[in-house]
């Protein structure tokens, strides 16, 4: 190992209940980073989170299917390709209601943490 560079072969698999994949690549429950988290995503078709409104920037890179997003009232749809910044104590929901798997980047800043994503009941 360098003490330039940290590469990541064993990412943290964040245990679910909802069929979504989540491996945290850097961030707190890897390399206990408060900074930045750095996930890799695959939510299955039909899936969904309950509204939050986060305590950090949120930046989503689409890499194949496509994400709903109800932010404060609005619907957008990313595709593969296409990236978006959600800004801290924005209200959001996120889903797939689509018939294929969504695969995606999660970017967070401060890095997410389970005690400020404020999820709604």
């Amino acid at each position: 190992m360098s003490a330039n560079y940290t590469i990541q072969k064993e990412p943290f698999v964040v245990p679910t209940d909802d069929g979504k994949h989540i491996a945290e690549h850097f961030g707190k429950a890897t390399d206990g980073n408060g900074a930045i988290s750095i996930a890799h995503m695959k939510a299955p078709p039909g899936w969904s989170e309950p509204f939050q409104t986060p305590e950090f920037d949120e930046f989503t890179f689409v890499i194949s299917g496509k994400k709903q997003f109800l932010i404060n009232g609005e619907k957008v749809i990313l595709n593969a390709g296409e990236s978006i910044k959600i800004h801290k104590n924005t209200r959001v929901q996120y889903s797939n209601p689509f018939n294929e798997e969504c695969e995606y980047l999660a970017i967070c800043t401060p890095a997410f943490d389970i005690t400020t994503v404020n999820r709604e009941q």
